[in-house]
């Protein structure tokens, strides 16, 4: 039996239909529109309705993404507006490496010279740096070869007292470096950063205060 062409010809009508990202298809124009899709009137046959959707669907992005992407191009640009050659703001690491501040022993019940004494030497002292927003208090494990009273006088409580003590500071390493005057229980110091090959002898001291 001899294959007849027209027993396999596609003779249904199609309509052209277009959802609401502005997607087309074709769709058998006997049958309801499925749900979320309209026609816009276009109806032949499969041929004709492909070719017409061949025109007229020349941008294949879905709508939402067009509209974003259009609404990209209007914004301003990221860098617009922005003066790329200014610094970034220093972190307090580096601002309290820079030079010195003003400093000032925390005792507790009560800022003394006897308890400043007792505190070196368990060779531990609290010192706050009172120029940071806030304050910034420091616990030092201090280095018992560099921080004495020295030649200060604790009986008249006359002198300089120096101290040096390592810790970890937002994750840094430095050391605090101070000279503090009996008499006021202030001085002045600063941090230095240490190498990341130096351990510092107490690593879990932290920033005890807002920065």
């Amino acid at each position: 039996m001899a294959w007849n062409e027209t027993e396999n010809e596609d003779n249904t009508i199609y309509k052209v239909v277009i959802n609401h990202e502005g997607q087309y298809s074709i769709w058998p124009d006997y049958k309801d529109l499925p749900l979320g899709w309209q026609s816009p009137g276009k109806t032949g046959t499969k041929a004709d309705c492909l070719a017409y959707i061949k025109e007229v669907w020349t941008d294949m992005r879905p709508l939402s993404l067009r509209e974003k992407m259009d609404e990209a191009k209007t914004l301003p640009s990221p860098s617009r507006g922005i003066d790329t050659n200014r610094s970034r703001e220093k972190s307090l690491v580096e601002r309290l490496c820079e030079r010195d501040h003003p400093v000032e022993v925390i005792l507790r019940p009560e800022r003394t010279v006897s308890l400043l004494r007792e505190a070196i030497e368990r060779a531990y002292v609290h010192v706050k740096f009172t120029g940071t927003a806030g304050g910034t208090e420091l616990g030092l494990r201090l280095d018992s070869e560099k921080s004495a009273f020295g030649s200060a006088d604790s009986d008249d409580e006359q002198g300089t007292v120096h101290i040096e003590g390592n810790l970890m500071l937002d994750y840094v390493k430095v050391k605090c470096i101070a000279d503090i005057d009996l008499s006021s229980m202030a001085g002045r110091g600063h941090l230095v950063k240490l190498e990341s090959e130096e351990n510092p002898t107490h690593e879990n001291a932290q920033c005890a205060a807002m920065h």
